[in-house]
């Protein structure tokens, strides 16, 4: 892979804005650069606006180097940068499992770049060879979320080998759920394959969706092509602060986890004793897809009780069902007991 080759042009001669903080490194006694207010410290200065304490902290955690890590307002930051990087307007294009996360091809149609869905077979799966004879010579990314959403499942892990080992351009593979999984994380092959970029987030296992950050791992040059094209200070001092504190205390997060896991498979057990469940599909995240009877006449009876879920009837192959997150054993009570009280 040539990054040059793939990289816009106009991005490529890009002179990004660089603010003061930006060209100093250490400790200041006085800050006199960026036409704060002196006072009400600590929330009157920007923000580290490339994040080094929290980097280096997540870098001894996820086994990377600091330089490998970009971090965003959320996932969708990153999804679309990964657009105004590399994909020319009405040029290129991009292909994607389907179904899969909306957010790329929304990603994808406010850049006006063509998004090409691959569907998965029978058995929410995919194989290499399905999504690379969609590819072209414009095709500059190949989307895979694993485990995916709203399928739950983790996609087939040689696979996503080939598209590394045959793909000339990159592959996003987004690993938002990786924590629920068995299945081992791509970040052990970011030095293998230099067209590779892995997202995760802190909104799922880490339990911080409404910091809003999320993670993007790459190749030190494709993340400087990223810090080139975001926005100065894209993470405020409140949530690199937090994510700081979070960050200590990593025990917490496996034993949330954990309980999740087992909470996932008492619900699935539960839920399989109703008439009204015809399928639960195995999950691999903190979710579980879940074909029933009249799902859109029960989404309507559950948002009445107070229960949401997510209907997800009207996307391509997961016609009939419903998406239930994995709540606390409380809330999954809740659920189960409202669906046999109806059915009694």
């Amino acid at each position: 892979m040539e990054l040059s080759k793939l990289i816009r042009k106009n991005i490529a001669s890009l002179a990004p804005y660089s603010c003061a903080r930006n060209e100093f490194e250490g400790e200041a006694r006085v800050f006199l650069d960026a036409n704060e207010n002196p006072y009400n410290e600590p929330f009157n200065r920007y923000p580290d606006p490339l994040q080094r304490d929290l980097k280096r902290r997540i870098a001894e955690i996820k086994g990377v180097r600091p330089g490998q890590i970009f971090l965003g307002n959320g996932s969708d930051e990153s999804i679309d940068l990964a657009f105004r990087a590399f994909c020319e307007p009405r040029v290129d294009n991009v292909v994607a499992i389907a179904p899969t996360y909306g957010m790329y091809q929304v990603c994808a149609d406010i850049n006006d770049v063509e998004y090409r869905k691959v569907l998965l077979d029978e058995n929410y799966s995919f194989r290499a060879e399905s999504l690379l004879a969609a590819c072209d010579e414009h095709t500059k990314l190949i989307f895979v979320c694993s485990p995916n959403n709203p399928t739950g499942n983790a996609m087939p892990f040689e696979e996503i080998v080939k598209l590394l080992e045959q793909f000339e351009g990159l592959v996003v593979v987004d690993e938002a759920y990786i924590d629920f999984s068995s299945q081992p994380s791509l970040l052990t092959r970011l030095e293998d394959y230099p067209n590779l970029l892995v997202f995760q987030t802190f909104s799922k296992a880490w339990g911080s969706a409404g910091l809003r950050l999320g993670l993007a791992f790459a190749s030190e040059e494709i993340i400087a092509i990223y810090n080139k094209i975001k926005y100065p200070y894209n993470i405020n001092v409140l949530t690199q602060q937090q994510m700081l504190d979070h960050l200590q205390t990593p025990s917490q997060v496996r034993a949330w986890v954990a309980i999740l896991l087992e909470e996932r498979a008492r619900l699935a057990a539960g839920l399989r004793q109703l008439k009204v469940v015809q399928h639960i599909y195995p999950s691999d995240a903190n979710f579980l897809l879940v074909r029933v009877d009249d799902p859109v006449g029960l989404y309507h009876r559950l948002v009445g009780e107070g229960i949401i879920v997510r209907n997800r009837h009207s996307v391509r192959l997961c016609e009939g069902c419903l998406r239930i997150t994995v709540g606390t054993p409380r809330e999954n009570d809740i659920l189960l007991e409202t669906l046999k009280r109806w059915e009694k």
